[in-house]
């Protein structure tokens, strides 16, 4: 394989300024997709099933996404381009129509092509960073990823209150509408952010041509994915494990988050009170602290990822994020449940979105990125799948088994996975730019 230079601060900058926008998108969605279904008439045991939009487009969609951008060469756009571009489109386009729901179904059903869409942008940023990068800057590069992640979450969990506080935008809803007209506004600076981030990308962000002794596919895009799945590196089946008590976390916390606050915390019984917006907008504030904490634990991680391990930064974060999640159970004053809960999950988050891709992209073949980074994903999506299926059951059948109790279940997966990553093999440190 030829050599690949390294890059400077800003070429690292320009690649990854496009997660920016995906980031923005996913934590509108993350932050308001409980609430829409709850303002449509969802009851909590419903959510989880609701959600299963999210791991299921993953499923399918990552890895025949990668394993088709391993396979793409476009003259104009490159390889992993224009699976960015078609992606940004689409997720833009489902986000102007979100707030404009009127059922439970339509919400449901939108979410689906909201998800499968930035699926297809989000996957092949990962390959991105591994086709451009050396080795040695790999760290680097997944962590500036981590940097606008965290930049774009702040944003996106933080505007809807913005718009009511400082723009004067009513979080009440309109006339026939059932969603906050502060969502609405929302939803469409956060179409706008994701398209004209991704663009960035595409446009200033060249790829390296395919290489004369780069190996040709010999087989179809399913059973290049079965082989690799078979063939999966020793690293990658450890990481499986981290990743999947990991993810198993973080669903628990994205479903029921928002609603355990307005719901358990606060105390509020229905969705029109107005304890019920502010157990929301507390929540979302929580959201914001763990994505700002995470854009400035991305931003030390560019230097600390030169001198330590990531195994080891991987697992002092996920303990950090452990004990800040599963300590919602007992935290009442929002101030702590914000400040020391959320700072912890943000550290973890910088982690996770950065260290487990640091530590598998050394293992892989080059020519089996793309299709080896969606087939990781799929250690995120089916623990969601688990999640989605056993906790709707659970809530349905056993009592006091609340929206907090699926949040604490989370931090304590959150735990294990840390455990586990004691077991993954070390790996070098990595160069900056």
């Amino acid at each position: 394989m030829t050599h690949r230079p390294n890059l400077s601060f800003w070429q690292i900058w320009n690649m990854s300024f496009g997660f920016f926008g995906i980031q923005f998108g996913w934590g509108l969605q993350m932050g308001n997709m409980s609430a829409i279904y709850e303002y449509l008439g969802a009851n909590e045991s419903q959510l989880p099933l609701l959600w299963l939009a999210a791991p299921l487009t993953g499923l399918i969609v990552q890895p025949i996404i990668g394993a088709m951008s391993d396979r793409t060469w476009h003259p104009v756009l490159g390889r992993r381009r224009p699976y960015f571009l078609i992606g940004a489109v689409l997720a833009s386009l489902a986000l102007l129509l979100m707030p404009h729901c009127g059922a439970l179904w339509m919400a449901a059903g939108l979410l689906w092509i909201l998800d499968a869409s930035v699926n297809v942008s989000m996957e092949p940023f990962r390959a991105f960073v591994a086709d451009l990068l050396p080795e040695r800057q790999r760290t680097v590069g997944f962590a500036m990823q981590s940097v606008f992640i965290g930049a774009g979450a702040v944003i996106a969990s933080k505007l809807p209150g913005w718009l009511r506080d400082v723009g004067g935008i009513s979080a009440d809803t309109g006339v026939g509408q059932a969603i906050p007209k502060t969502v609405h506004v929302a939803f469409t600076v956060g179409a706008a952010v994701f398209l004209l981030a991704v663009l960035w990308t595409v446009f200033t962000t060249k790829e390296h041509p395919p290489e004369p002794d780069e190996p040709k596919p010999e087989t179809s895009g399913a059973e290049e994915i079965i082989a690799a799945f078979c063939e999966m590196p020793k690293r990658m089946k450890q990481l499986a494990v981290v990743q999947f008590f990991t993810w198993m976390g973080l669903f628990c916390m994205w479903i029921f988050f928002s609603v355990a606050v307005a719901r358990n915390i606060m105390g509020a019984e229905d969705t029109g009170s107005r304890l019920y917006k502010d157990g929301i907008d507390l929540a979302n504030n929580c959201f914001a602290v763990y994505n700002l904490v995470a854009f400035l634990a991305a931003m030390a991680l560019l230097w600390v990822g030169r001198m330590v391990p990531a195994k080891w930064i991987h697992f002092v974060s996920l303990v950090a994020g452990g004990l800040g999640l599963a300590s919602v159970g007992v935290v009442r004053d929002p101030l702590v449940l914000q400040w020391a809960c959320f700072t912890g999950v943000g550290i973890a988050w910088a982690s996770i979105l950065s260290m487990p891709y640091a530590m598998l992209s050394s293992a892989l073949p080059a020519n089996r990125v793309g299709v080896y980074m969606g087939i990781f994903n799929f250690f995120i999506v089916i623990p969601q799948i688990l999640v989605a299926i056993v906790l709707s059951r659970l809530m349905e059948n056993i009592e006091g088994f609340s929206r907090l109790t699926a949040v604490v279940a989370g931090g304590i997966c959150m735990l294990i996975a840390a455990g586990f990553t004691l077991l993954v093999d070390g790996e070098k440190t990595q160069d900056a730019p």
